[in-house]
């Protein structure tokens, strides 16, 4: 049995139909409350280590400043110094002027954080695979194709704090294409996970939907066909579930007129689990309940290689890497 989660950025309770959208509401689905940062709004940067572990973003520590996630290392300084030398104003200027003219990502904080604050999270102790969580980075000098579009968006994607979404693109039309080829590489490692049966549980998290609601509030039928692509991706991730498989969907918050809204939601396969979940904060404990209570052991389908197989099995992975997915 395999335990899928699948965290689908600004997933809006408001917007999903269970007649539309099918597999966006699966068996059961309910909004649920989220947490607004200080800074105003519900923010990706606190909310998906909050999802992990269970704990608001005071209790594990990492929060917004200013509107910007400075916990790269190119900010880091700039924050520290922006807190004595600039106005408020200022700062969040010169946080958007970073993030648009640099390629550092604001969601890289490692894995190793966690244990060195004493966090414990979802994946501890279990058979995991954690696919692109936002602030839980396995492996910091690797990425896949959903990271590299997303630090390379350039003129497609900028931070404007005059526009309604607090962002804008030059060409929404290309925005949206490159958003949902990210968000099919990660249902695709969703789904290889799944059928390689060595895990438990595998989480995957994709942005392409948050990015897409960002700009399209003056052409909102873009946020609508994202919505209906995405509702046939997450199909197919379903159609891999085996008789005894669950599938769990989770949002860090909604997202209408290119504004984060202050419901979350979740939708899953199984009717408990969904109801075991009000609250952002209660989504660790629904997905531990679900793995305790059930026989999740992985069950491999294709016996480990051994030989001139694993061989093939290396080539086949670096011939991956030269084009960019893994």
């Amino acid at each position: 049995m395999v335990l899928v989660v699948l965290g689908i950025d600004a997933l809006d309770p408001e917007l999903v139909d269970s007649t539309a959208h099918p597999n966006l509401t699966l068996d059961a689905h309910r909004a649920i409350e989220t947490i607004e940062s200080e800074e105003g709004g519900p923010s990706t940067h606190e909310l998906w280590p909050t999802i992990i572990t269970g704990l608001t973003p005071p209790e594990h520590g990492i929060t917004l400043d200013d509107g910007v996630a400075w916990e790269n290392p190119l900010l880091r300084f700039g924050s520290a110094a922006a807190d004595y030398l600039l106005p408020s104003g200022l700062q969040t200027r010169l946080g958007a002027w970073l993030l648009n003219n640099t390629e550092q990502d604001a969601f890289r904080i490692p894995a190793t954080y966690y244990e060195e604050e004493g966090l414990s999270t979802v994946f501890d102790g279990r058979e995991a695979a954690p696919i692109g969580i936002p602030n839980y980075v396995v492996d910091p000098d690797s990425e896949d194709r959903e990271h590299s579009l997303r630090r390379n968006l350039g003129d497609l994607f900028e931070r404007d704090l005059e526009a309604k979404g607090g962002h804008s693109s030059t060409d929404p039309a290309l925005f949206y294409e490159q958003c949902l080829e990210m968000s099919m590489v990660r249902i695709a490692r969703a789904r290889r996970a799944l059928r390689g049966g060595r895990y438990e549980l595998v989480f995957a998290y994709t942005s392409g939907l948050d990015l897409i609601g960002h700009v399209a509030y003056e052409q909102p039928e873009l946020q609508d066909l994202a919505y209906d692509e995405l509702d046939e991706f997450v199909g197919e991730v379903r159609g891999d579930l085996g008789d005894d498989d669950e599938l769990l969907l989770v949002s860090d918050h909604g997202l209408q007129d290119g504004v984060h809204t202050d419901e979350a939601m979740v939708a899953g396969t199984d009717e408990a689990m969904v109801d075991a979940i009000a609250s952002v904060v209660d989504v660790r404990d629904a997905i531990e309940s679900e793995l305790d209570e059930r026989d999740h052991r992985p069950t491999r389908r294709a016996t480990a290689a051994t030989g001139s197989d694993s061989g093939q099995s290396e080539e086949v992975r670096e011939h991956l890497e030269d084009l960019g997915y893994m």
